[in-house]
């Protein structure tokens, strides 16, 4: 099962992680740098959202559209943050009426019907960058419980991610020798397994007792949400069992297709 929320809790995940972010851009300022996407400012962080919801959009009514002429509009828009809500507005609107069975495409495993896929993605698309956004605001990485994050959507944040994300052929994670890796929320029902070897990961979500594996990350579920998506280093967020996370970071990367 890819995911157990609607579309309209994917949706509405979407509104509030857009409302977060737009309110900790305006706080940190359009010049300010983002400590969680080396390189780039606040206005590259919003260029790079809004096109990415303008894309999504498109994807969904069946068009094709540049990204870098998108992301251009976005960078030299006079008000960067008004384009940014016009995107996600349009993003949410292609979900709502789109049909159920909508012949659009998804580049994720285990993924969910078109529409819903959509919904979810870009339900945590915007919420990870809206937390980018919380850290241009503080200066550093953010702390799970410095955000706005509902435990279950994180949880279908990490089950996104981990079975989703992980599992395809141009995955990085990889290992010599066939390593467990087991993550654990303390806070929900479910935990994850993930084989990690020298094939792209294979993983299961389970429910119960924790199986023992070779390295475990448990922690809050929003904690191992950000950490999973490399937007937390604070030890509160996430017990590293083998000490496995700076590989994590270089090889778990994603790009945002």
């Amino acid at each position: 099962m890819p995911t157990e929320l609607t579309t309209p809790q994917h949706l509405e995940g979407l509104r509030a992680a857009l409302v977060s972010f737009v309110r900790y851009a305006e706080r940190a300022g359009l010049r300010a740098p983002v400590p969680t996407c080396p390189d780039w400012t606040v206005r590259h962080l919003v260029a790079h959202q809004g096109m990415v919801h303008r894309w999504a959009a498109a994807a969904l009514r069946g068009e094709r559209v540049d990204p870098d002429d998108l992301e251009r509009d976005g960078r030299s828009s006079p008000d960067p943050l008004e384009w940014l809500r016009d995107g996600a507005v349009e993003v949410a609107a292609a979900v709502t009426s789109a049909p159920e069975r909508v012949a659009a495409p998804v580049f994720l495993l285990d993924a969910p019907p078109a529409r819903a896929f959509w919904a979810r993605r870009q339900c945590h698309e915007t919420t990870i960058h809206a937390v980018d956004a919380l850290a241009a605001s503080l200066g550093r990485y953010p702390r799970g419980s410095e955000t706005w994050i509902d435990p279950v959507l994180a949880r279908d944040g990490i089950d996104e991610l981990l079975g989703g994300f992980l599992p395809r052929p141009r995955s990085r994670l990889r290992r010599p020798e066939e390593t467990t890796l087991v993550v654990a929320p303390t806070d929900g029902p479910d935990w994850w397994r993930v084989q990690i070897g020298a094939h792209p990961p294979v993983t299961t979500r389970r429910t119960g007792p924790v199986a023992e594996a070779d390295v475990t990350l448990t922690g809050p579920s929003v904690g191992l949400y950000l950490t999973l998506w490399n937007r937390s280093d604070a030890e509160e967020d996430c017990v590293d069992t083998r000490g496995v996370l700076d590989d994590w970071r270089d090889l778990s990367a994603v790009r945002w297709a």
